[in-house]
């Protein structure tokens, strides 16, 4: 099955909102921040908005919505697309470069003793050692090893690589907002059937608390894909199509069964609207899933994969070697 990408062919972005309600009651739990607590700001308008999720969060669980854990693979409809997995001294699954949250750079991938993946790169970038950074070379390297991270972003802090200039921004961004929230303040007993009057420092003891949900008469979720950086990748017509659709799937699978963001926040879509380019439709992720195998093949077919497409690396402790600058990093 294919689908037709030729209206966003000169389109820079593509736009995408869904408006969501909460799946029972009116109730919803935000995300929270240390030392901040929920998110709640002023909007341009002077209304109150609350940020539901965070950009880091909803980049996690684009990602979380394509990898089949108890397996440890890509979900059937990815099959066959690049990643790096790391496994321990046992030969037992540890991390993969879907669930790191600095992807390629992931330290489980680049710090150990196993250095293959860090020798690999440092010997086909080694040509940005000085001068510009050649952003289409950066990410073919980057759709051979690690072709989700092309998606949600990378920075490889290294300064053994290209003096640690090496970053690409997201492609894929989202986000959650509620608008003209109001708090719906309520809460509960922790009881303690055996000794109610414990001590509550170690655990015992019945322990009253108060917690803080959310109304709102409007929650969005936004998502965004930069159609303009994925053409300004230079990797042609294959990946330009493999990487729009699998974006696609991303928030197509996101919005069909990842929208219980905590317990008490489980959100189910009410509209869904493409605001640009006006009139195109967004494909149904069955769809998509028909489409992505052969969007995979056809990119494989140009050689622009690792092979084999799974990158397997052990993890064993080795000498720390940061400097500075390499604490930053592209965050989820």
């Amino acid at each position: 099955m294919s689908i037709d990408f030729s209206a966003l062919h000169a389109a820079p972005r593509l736009l995408i909102e869904a408006e969501l309600q909460p799946l029972q009651g009116a109730r919803f739990q935000p995300t929270g921040f240390p030392d901040l607590g929920a998110a709640v700001y002023d909007g341009p308008n002077g209304n109150r908005l609350l940020l539901v999720e965070s950009a880091q969060s909803m980049a996690n669980r684009m990602e979380t919505v394509c990898w089949d854990a108890p397996n440890d693979d890509w979900v059937d409809a990815l099959k066959g697309l690049p990643l790096i997995k790391v496994i321990d001294s046992q030969g037992k699954p540890l991390t993969n470069t879907v669930q790191e949250a600095h992807r390629l750079n992931s330290a489980y991938v680049l710090e150990g003793k196993d250095q293959t993946v860090f020798d690999q790169l440092k010997a086909e970038l080694a040509d940005m050692d000085e001068g510009a950074v050649d952003l289409k070379k950066l990410a073919a390297v980057v759709l051979r090893y690690d072709s989700n991270a092309l998606l949600h972003g990378l920075f490889l802090a290294k300064k053994e690589l290209a003096g640690g200039r090496l970053r690409l921004p997201r492609v894929v961004s989202s986000f959650i907002e509620a608008e003209d929230v109001n708090l719906a303040q309520s809460g509960g007993v922790k009881n303690d059937h055996v000794n109610p009057s414990g001590d509550t420092a170690k655990g015992f003891g019945n322990v009253p608390y108060s917690r803080s949900d959310y109304t709102a008469p409007k929650i969005t979720a936004y998502f965004n894909i930069d159609l303009a950086q994925i053409r300004g990748f230079g990797l042609g017509n294959a990946v330009e199509q493999l990487l729009i659709a699998l974006a696609l799937y991303k928030i197509r699978a996101v919005l069909d069964f990842g929208l219980r963001l905590r317990t008490a926040c489980d959100l189910d879509v009410k509209k869904l609207t493409v605001t640009r380019p006006a009139g195109w439709e967004l494909p149904e992720r069955n769809t998509l899933e028909a489409a992505l195998p052969g969007l995979i093949a056809a990119v494989a077919a140009e050689n622009r994969f690792a092979e084999p497409r799974v990158t397997t690396v052990t993890w064993e402790k080795g000498k720390t070697k940061k400097t500075k600058g390499e604490a930053y990093s592209e965050d989820k």
